[in-house]
């Protein structure tokens, strides 16, 4: 998957490896900003369920 997204992008290979960096920092900052706060409001990751 990710030597796909690699051969994909365009530019030279220092130029891939920033653009890499900074999609993974995108992915990073929509995962806790959204999708995180999200799941913990919505799931019911807490309740026990052994009595």
């Amino acid at each position: 998957m990710y030597s796909a997204l690699f051969r994909r992008l365009p530019g030279p290979t220092w130029f891939k490896i920033i653009e890499m960096m900074i999609l993974a920092a995108l992915v990073i900052v929509v995962l806790f900003g959204w999708v995180f706060p999200w799941a913990a409001e919505n799931l019911p990751i807490s309740e026990n369920t052994v009595g």
